[in-house]
């Protein structure tokens, strides 16, 4: 899994799997595209105006969270 972000363009992905074949994109709402192949695997998740989206807006840092350990790091996401 790999989680990209674009400042430029305020677009974030997350790639759940390498693209292997065509894939069919499915406007979710105006700020969610998800990239899904034709046996339904999910590849992707695009976030549009992704640092209103996953940005925690106190400390302009995305959180991720360990559920299993509770173990918890910071990222820190550029400000357009």
């Amino acid at each position: 899994m790999k989680l990209t972000y674009d400042p430029r363009y305020n677009i974030a992905y997350l790639r759940l799997h390498t693209k292997v074949s065509e894939v069919e994109t499915i406007k979710i709402s105006d700020e969610i595209n998800i990239d899904i192949a034709p046996d339904g695997t999910i590849y992707g998740i695009e976030l549009l105006n992704a640092n209103e989206q996953i940005r925690n807006e106190d400390k302009g840092k995305l959180l991720v969270v360990n559920e299993a350990t509770g173990d918890e790091t910071e990222i820190l996401l550029a400000v357009s």
